[in-house]
């Protein structure tokens, strides 16, 4: 089943990294939830902290999972703690995936960043590595999987 998924991530460093994601077309949906376009990032920056806010909560909205593309500076922004934590008040379903070994234009791969959940104090949420673990194959089923896990956490 399709799921509607937010990616998380830090921009500046890793946008080469995570277009190779986007563009491997896995999950469903990537244009329309939670892939915020450069210039409305870029557009709610001047305006401050509560425009980002509000311009991630919306792209948060009407979706199940959120996937944190991690790279090596990741669980070092502002904001992505604020679409994790965002994410889990809203139930979303959570996942990692490092992207380090991915390589950048220049044809380098990084260092592997810090798990931001753990930071965090998440407990349990899953992490994957995209080359490693064969995201092109599996994210898919990591996220529905995500899915499954946050449905039974709201049972509880």
């Amino acid at each position: 089943m399709a799921r509607r998924v937010y990616f998380a991530f830090h921009y500046q460093r890793e946008i080469w990294r995570v277009n190779q994601v986007r563009n491997s077309n896995v999950v469903e949906g990537f244009d329309e939830a939670g892939f915020i376009d450069s210039s409305l990032w870029e557009e709610a920056k001047k305006k401050g902290d509560e425009a980002i806010k509000r311009l991630i909560d919306n792209g948060l909205k009407n979706t199940t999972v959120t996937v944190v593309l991690i790279g090596a500076e990741t669980s070092n922004r502002e904001y992505v703690d604020y679409e994790i934590n965002q994410s889990w008040k809203k139930g979303n379903g959570l996942i990692g995936v490092f992207i380090h070994n991915l390589e950048n234009q220049s044809g380098k791969t990084d260092v592997k960043g810090d798990d931001p959940f753990v930071k965090l104090g998440y407990e349990g949420i899953k992490t994957y590595d995209w080359v490693n673990d064969d995201g092109y194959e599996n994210l898919g089923n990591w996220v529905d999987a995500a899915y499954d896990r946050a449905q039974k956490r709201q049972k509880k």
